[in-house]
């Protein structure tokens, strides 16, 4: 339940902070008081969006705060579920500040967090029903949604959209597969003839410099030839040969040594020469012999450096870089293949998870079955207090057939199901959609309806929100709408706005809503009734307004006497609603 509410800087609202009681509150006051406006404070506390537009002139920032305390243990834990956190309080403190730079922060117990975690967290606590909620009412979709609520269908229904969104998922991958699966092919097939051809080339690193350089020696191995073996004649194998020019230098040298020292080191340094050049010789006269015009290998080499140019110039790359391509090849070729085997698994996990989606869906739609008659019922029993006892509500559901084509059917988001509340809201009148048949204050008295059924099915939402739900409806009519409020309120929080006297006389606790204006400010302010005396005044005021009487606040006085009698002795035209219906 909302213990506390304090708002500052927004609109007409300069600084109001009010304490909320359990059962049901009225809050009362002239229109554009600023009612609406402490709803739409409480709105941004459950993640609704806001605007800097909201924030009061002259000030920088908006701040709302609101405590909510758990009354029931499934709500902490359905909130610690949605937080993924344990609390250690059984409340949470709730605050929402935008400033006029256009930032919104929202703080949980006084941790930051996101404004969807504030939208979810207000979806799971609050039933807030207002104008919007009354067009929504008339929707299909919400109506599904009301019916799925009311049999505790939900579990089923999350079961349901967890198996539609992976199939889905399963459809989208599956043509983004086969989509892409011509050009997958064709890069297969190019990628195995590349791989062949490459293959076939054999190629190896640093193949293509090692050619060239044979080449170059089998073109020059007669000049390579010749000068190997002049080499080795002059300087070993010819007349006057260096070898033979260094032994007689050696020998000169050792003769005159004996003159002089370093003659000696340099006859020494002679004769290591001599095995020196005879090994040189004997290298270039065994190079000679190797040096071999090769006529045929010439060719071979001449073919296989123009087959490796075509390659290069084919692939755009090196045969270095070619032989790098190669190894890529392989790992190409694995990927290509797994999105392949991806298409065909996923083709096999289509038919499966068809089959689950319809097999849920089905036992959906027959739970839906028995739920719609046992809504309609309970429905009619609340309209018939108020003052609709001719009325008929239907509650029609039609299943849609899918046919057996995983790929081709359309995937409905909550089911097979379609579903219309049907209103005949007097006799004679042929039964018609509730959107198209529903005056204002029929679908006013038909929401009532639906909501009352609804709330005492609901563990968790234990806040319901009304928003001038006496729109459309006459003071007659309002008495009921106050019983049902009232017995509403004795196992939830009712927050009601309205502006019918008939109403407020049945609230537990009751507020008026003000506006004052001090010097060219005008500020709104929240005060609670606490006496008698003061909550006569305020309905006297909302039955006559400035004109009010003696009369008028005697007729408020029974009003009020007449509610509080009817409420100590229990709500006698409010049925008790059927034990809540539960999906197997």
């Amino acid at each position: 339940m909302l213990r506390e509410l304090a708002v500052q800087n927004l609109a007409v609202i300069e600084d109001v902070r009010v304490e909320l009681h359990p059962g049901f509150c009225a809050w009362t006051g002239e229109t554009g008081a600023g009612k609406s406006l402490l709803l739409g404070a409480l709105g941004l506390l459950l993640g609704e969006r806001g605007s800097a537009d909201l924030i009061r002139s002259g000030a920088e920032e908006l701040r709302v705060t609101g405590r909510f305390d758990f009354v029931r243990p499934e709500q902490k834990a359905a909130a610690e579920a949605i937080l993924n956190d344990t609390l250690a309080e059984n409340e949470l403190i709730v605050t929402r500040r935008l400033s006029r730079s256009g930032r919104s922060v929202a703080l949980l117990n006084e941790v930051p967090v996101a404004v969807t975690t504030l939208k979810k967290l207000g979806e799971l606590l609050v039933d807030v029903h207002g104008q919007r909620e009354s067009y929504s009412l008339l929707q299909p979709a919400y109506q599904l949604e009301v019916l799925d609520a009311f049999g505790k269908l939900t579990p089923l229904r999350e079961k349901y959209v967890t198996v539609a969104d992976r199939l889905r998922l399963l459809r989208t991958r599956h043509k983004e597969l086969s989509t892409a699966r011509q050009n997958r092919q064709r890069e297969l097939s190019l990628l195995r003839f590349e791989r062949e051809e490459l293959d076939a080339a054999n190629l190896k690193p640093g193949e293509f410099p090692e050619l060239q350089k044979e080449r170059e020696k089998l073109i020059h191995a007669q000049s390579l030839s010749g000068f190997t073996a002049n080499a080795a004649g002059r300087l070993y194998d010819d007349d006057g040969s260096v070898v033979e020019t260094l032994g007689r230098l050696l020998k000169d040298a050792q003769q005159w040594a004996k003159y002089d020292d370093d003659l000696m080191a340099v006859a020494k340094r002679l004769e290591a020469l001599k095995p020196e050049v005879q090994d040189i010789a004997d290298t270039c006269r065994d190079l000679s012999e190797t040096f071999e015009a090769d006529p045929r290998r010439l060719d071979e080499i001449e073919r296989r450096i123009q087959s490796l140019k075509k390659l290069e110039t084919k692939y755009g790359r090196s045969v270095d870089e070619l032989v790098a391509y190669r190894e890529s090849l392989d790992q190409q070729e694995v990927k290509l293949q797994r999105q392949e085997d991806d298409l065909s698994a996923v083709e096999a996990e289509l038919r499966p998870h068809f089959i689950e989606l319809k097999a849920v869906a089905d036992k959906l739609s027959g739970q839906r079955a028995k739920v719609a008659k046992k809504l309609a019922a309970e429905a009619l029993t609340h309209l018939s207090d108020l003052q609709m006892g001719k009325a008929k509500l239907d509650v029609v559901l039609q299943t849609t057939p899918v046919g057996d084509d995983p790929l081709a059917v359309e995937i409905p988001a909550f089911g097979f199901d379609h579903l219309e509340i049907m209103l005949t809201a007097n006799p004679g009148e042929p039964s018609r959609p509730l959107r198209k048949v529903a005056s204002g204050g029929e679908l006013s008295r038909t929401m009532l309806a639906l909501k009352t059924v609804l709330a005492a099915h609901d563990p968790v939402r234990t806040l319901v929100v009304f928003d001038e739900i006496d729109a459309n409806v006459g003071g007659r009519l309002g008495d009921v709408l106050g019983q049902k409020l009232s017995a509403l309120g004795k196992t939830h929080q009712v927050l009601c706005v309205t502006h019918l006297p008939q109403v407020a006389s049945y609230a537990s606790a009751h507020w008026t809503i003000r506006k004052q204006t001090t010097g060219k400010r005008t500020a709104t302010t929240i005060t609670v009734l606490t006496s008698k005396e003061a909550r006569v005044e305020e309905l006297a005021m909302m039955l006559r307004g400035e004109s009010r009487s003696e009369t008028t606040r005697k007729e408020a006085a029974e009003m009020l006497n007449s509610a509080q009698e009817k409420y100590d002795r229990g709500p006698s035209i409010v049925r008790r609603p059927s034990s809540a219906v539960h999906s197997d």
